[in-house]
């Protein structure tokens, strides 16, 4: 999942020279700033100018099959005085688009769609105050707005996740954001060590699985039957043992958290053919 990479202006390229090469299926949000996720030195909803909706709607329209919505970034140093203006721009793009069913992916940061991704934020959220869920979150959530973990380098407190999901904000999706910074943070933001983390707060196995696999297929809503093990699904499969033994954990800022079993990556299968295997012929050695 590519949650925003490129805009309007570098999707082709996105498209083609990174999707179409891999080998993983990859699907993605179109990000509302032309220039799409750049953030650094100066993000890139910081000028509205960046802002094409007309554009952002069209890349969507003519990218069904792999184009789920649009993204926007609202944190305080990537819009600036720009406020939600971003977001009411996403929105109109999405439905500019004539798209059924296209989603708006709203990250949240250290400033106020469809998907509210990094939920539990630690670092000026949104969802948690003083140790109490707003109202807004709740509402969202009773209205059909999908919550996501995006865990990544800076996004997932224990502070205010525990007290969110006690007080009924649900995950509806485990992920990992991983990015070259946060695959290098203490929090270890690795898909199978996130869902370990829920697997600790109190959530089933069965809970931790489907909210990383056959929910966000389902949401994502372009494969029959992906994200299952039903007959007829594709074959991808990832194969983990659960490990029981004592296990601590810390989330992006440093909150440490014990417990007793967690999921180790044994295999990845995609389309029936293991990753680390060697290639069919012609690609294979001799």
């Amino acid at each position: 999942m590519s949650a925003g990479d490129a805009g309007g202006n570098n999707f082709s390229a996105f498209k083609h020279f990174v999707m179409a090469q891999a080998r993983s299926r990859i699907y993605a949000f179109v990000h509302i700033s032309s220039i799409g996720l750049a953030g650094f030195p100066v993000g890139e909803m910081k000028n509205l100018e960046y802002t094409n909706v007309d554009l952002a709607a069209k890349t969507l329209a003519e990218n069904p099959e792999s184009v789920l919505g649009i993204k926007v970034r609202e944190s305080l140093d990537v819009v600036g005085a720009n406020g939600i203006e971003p977001l009411r721009c996403a929105r109109l793009a999405a439905e500019r688009s004539g798209i059924p069913g296209a989603r708006v992916m709203c990250h949240i940061g250290n400033a106020p769609g469809d998907i509210l991704t990094h939920a539990y934020r630690g670092a000026g959220n949104n969802t948690v105050a003083n140790g109490k869920l707003i109202a807004a979150a709740l509402e969202a959530k009773k209205c059909g707005v999908i919550i996501d973990v995006g865990h990544g380098g800076g996004s997932f407190s224990y502070a205010v996740a525990e007290p969110a999901i006690e007080q009924g904000l649900m995950p509806d999706t485990i992920s990992s954001d991983l990015h070259a910074y946060s695959g290098n943070s203490p929090g270890e933001p690795f898909l199978p060590w996130v869902m370990s983390k829920f697997l600790n707060m109190g959530f089933t196995l069965e809970q931790v699985v489907s909210m990383a696999t056959e929910r966000p297929a389902k949401i994502i809503g372009k494969v029959d039957k992906l994200g299952t093990l039903q007959v007829g699904a594709p074959a991808d499969v990832s194969i983990m043992e659960l490990i029981e033994s004592e296990v601590r954990f810390v989330d992006t800022v440093n909150n440490a958290r014990t417990g007793k079993r967690y999921l180790k990556p044994v295999q990845t299968v995609r389309a029936g053919r293991s990753y680390g295997r060697p290639f069919p012929s012609p690609f294979a050695y001799p």
